[in-house]
């Protein structure tokens, strides 16, 4: 009993150091670099540890699904009872705790080496702007190196707010407080991707960030009112671990569209994650995001922000799938999720393709591979989209942070030779694998993991399972699409490895490019490892000869969440086509780009795709079209009726009527009864009581004879008053 309360109360602790420095760096230590990434650092080892030991007894007992870990309170009266929040891990928790963890430990302690702690500053740099470089003088010669992060300390503050913010919507026991964690990510994103904010670019990118996905969190709060106006409760015990209130919202029909309550409220849920996991048509604002530092990305795509939108649909699958079983039609809900997943992963994959940025190609990559999350829970894949989810976040997370390490390398070089070009630019690049072999190898581990090589990769074992989901489910349209995206994804994995490390440099940056700093490359070396093993505790049972050999421990343990999460049977068709899009892609992309020598060459694919290749990008020119049919219309309206039309002439029009209208009252209130009857009352009495003043002044003349004379004269009349009453 002793050990429950203990364990229970460290579950409520896991969010708090995080949060707790945030606010200490903020009011404290801000002036220290060195105290305050360690308060940083210190706070996120305090809840991975938490994180650690709650996972290590989550995974030794049993039926976890059914007797989940956690407590609750009483928060908010309503009436006669109390909305409670609490926290809870049950499996699905568990999972989350474990790469949440990882990765936000490894992204803070990268963070230090990133923004360049123990470097000089700069004699040119800006808050809100990123480092220039120093001039450092050694042996008589000037030369320039690396300069650290103005905002140091604020970065860290802002990057600790995000981790709170995280591992609050993953404990959380109830659809409130997971919605709190889940805004506060978005105002972290929104002051994180507009970290410089002295770059024209980035203030618009965070501006354009916050407001999409405000646009899906609108939707996504109207699902949370539905659910508590339905069912009295935002609890997810008392809502999806209850079979008789997902029945009655399955057949309970709302007035929208003919969908069922389940439905309509899971779609409404569902558009939140399309805003916050950037799934077409929302998925604009995650490209963008690239503009805040590496470690942000990094935050973004695989710790935090992107991975709430899927942990959401994946969390509330009862829901949406309620009514629903294995091998039956999909619902409404669950087709336009197939569908929108499905369609994304291959949109974003033929974007990703033709980026020459380092990190733009790892963005749509990201939207992509959330594509496919979002399709396998379409299809039914429950445990295939939760499996691909933890996978994908080790790798991506490794992604990212190698990136980040090639541009500081790139940036060495830039600074060393003056050169003048973009370091993130991958056309400038190559030949990096002797300069930055550390980076290289995680990379290329990273690379691996994403493309589903066969075997010894997390990847391939996370995708293998969603196209095995989706072919054994007959939903070949979603197998297809998915099929060609992982070919895709292959091609652009090798493509961006090719020009970025293999062959020889295309600029003198690259050619005096260096490795990056211990701090930075130890973190890419341990989520290589991830990336690498972490898909052994996945294979199906079903796989040919390796499935014998394996408990299936993933499936095992998070498929006790739903009745729906296992899918029987295996064929060969989806391995086959696992191993041949993912070798395929990989041996084309090396075979097309192992030529590629010159910056100024022209793109090897834009001579096979022609226009195409344009197309791809431009982005299909998408942000275009929502400037001409979305931004220029608002701001149309914005400018023309709400400002020009409704505030200025009709609001302020109407105030300055009623001023105008008040000051001609006044007027008249002042001429017609003001002065003539107020004041001329008050002037007559006052003129009144300087007359009888005056007459009274005169008697008072100081001689005595004349007082006795009224005196007698007051008397005689009293006299004569007083015997008059009398008689009468």
């Amino acid at each position: 009993m002793n050990s429950i309360l203990s364990l229970n109360t460290l579950i409520w602790l896991i969010p708090l150091p995080p949060l707790v420095a945030f606010v200490l760096i903020l009011l404290l230590t801000r002036k220290s670099n060195r105290t305050s990434h360690w308060t940083a650092i210190l706070a996120a080892g305090l809840s991975f540890v938490g994180s650690m030991l709650v996972f290590i007894k989550a995974i030794t007992v049993t039926s976890l699904a059914k007797a989940p870990f956690g407590s609750e309170i009483n928060w908010l009266p309503t009436g006669d009872t109390w909305l409670k929040i609490g926290v809870m891990v049950d499996p699905l928790t568990a999972v989350m705790l474990f790469f949440v963890a990882w990765t936000i430990l490894m992204i803070i302690i990268y963070s230090v080496g990133y923004h360049n702690f123990g470097q000089p500053k700069g004699d040119h740099d800006r808050p809100g702007l990123p480092p220039y470089g120093a001039d450092v003088t050694e042996h008589g010669k000037t030369h320039r190196v690396l300069s650290i992060e103005p905002m140091y300390a604020r970065f860290f503050a802002l990057i600790s707010l995000f981790a709170f913010a995280m591992y609050l919507l993953v404990v959380s026991d109830n659809l409130l407080t997971l919605y709190v964690g889940w805004e506060i990510m978005g105002l972290c994103s929104y002051l994180l991707i507009g970290f410089w904010y002295g770059k024209e670019s980035a203030r618009k990118a965070a501006i354009k960030a916050f407001i999409t996905t405000r646009i899906g969190d609108v939707f996504m709060l109207l699902g949370l009112a539905a659910l508590y106006t339905l069912t009295g409760s935002l609890s997810f015990k008392e809502i999806l671990s209850n079979p008789a209130v997902l029945e009655t919202l399955a057949t309970s029909i709302s007035p929208v569209f003919g969908l069922s309550w389940a439905g309509l409220v899971g779609l409404l849920l569902f558009i939140g994650t399309i805003g916050k996991s950037a799934q077409f048509p929302l998925h604009v604002w995650l490209p963008d995001a690239m503009e805040g530092p590496t470690p942000v990305s990094a935050m973004i795509h695989a710790a935090t922000m992107v991975s709430a939108g899927v942990y959401l649909v994946i969390r509330f699958f009862p829901l949406i799938s309620a009514g629903w079983h294995p091998g039956e039609v999909l619902n409404p809900t669950m087709t336009i999720m197939a569908s929108i997943g499905a369609f994304t992963a291959l949109f974003a994959a033929t974007i990703a393709m033709a980026q020459n940025d380092v990190k733009r190609v790892l963005a749509f990559s990201t939207i992509s591979q959330l594509g496919y999350m979002i399709a396998a829970l379409g299809i039914g894949a429950y445990t295939a989209a939760a499996f691909h989810l933890v996978t994908h976040a080790f790798f991506k997370a490794l992604l990212f942070l190698g990136s980040g390490s090639v541009i500081h390398g790139m940036e060495h070089g830039v600074l060393h030779t003056g050169e003048h070009i973009d370091p993130q630019d991958m056309r400038q690049m190559g030949g990096l694998r002797t300069k930055m072999p550390r980076t290289f190898w995680s990379f290329l581990a990273g690379g691996l993991a994403l493309s589903g090589f066969p075997l010894i990769t997390a990847g391939f074992w996370s995708k293998d399972e969603i196209l095995s989901g989706a072919f054994l489910g007959s939903h070949m349209a979603v197998f297809t699409m998915l099929a060609l995206a992982a070919l895709l994804t292959a091609f652009y994995t090798a493509r961006q490895i090719t020009m970025v490390f293999l062959g020889e440099p295309r600029s003198e940056a690259a050619r005096h490019a260096s490795e990056t700093k211990p701090v930075m490359t130890t973190p890419l070396l341990i989520l290589a490892f991830f990336a690498l093993t972490l898909g052994w505790a996945g294979i199906p049972k079903e796989f040919p000869i390796l499935g014998h050999l394996s408990p299936a421990w993933f499936q095992t343990f998070l498929g006790q969440m739903v009745e729906s999460a296992h899918t029987e049977g295996h064929s060969l068709v989806p391995l086959v086509t696992s191993l041949v899009v993912s070798l395929g892609g990989l041996t084309l992309g090396w075979l097309v780009y192992r030529k590629y020598r010159s910056a100024d060459q022209l793109d090897p694919m834009e001579k096979g795709l022609g226009y195409f290749f344009k197309i791809f990008q431009n982005k299909y020119w998408v942000d275009e079209f929502y400037e001409v049919v979305f931004i220029r219309p608002a701001g149309w309206i914005a400018e023309k009726v709400s400002y020009q039309l409704i505030d200025q002439t009709l609001i302020d029009g109407a105030l300055h009527g009623i001023g105008r209208l008040g000051n001609g009252l006044g007027r008249l209130f002042r001429f017609g009864f003001d002065l003539p009857v107020v004041n001329g009352a008050g002037d007559g009495v006052a003129g009144g009581t300087r007359g009888l003043g005056s007459l009274l002044r005169r008697m008072q003349n100081g001689k005595i004879q004349h007082y006795m004379g009224l005196a007698i004269l007051f008397i005689v009349l009293i006299t004569i008053v007083v015997v008059y009453f009398v008689q009468i």
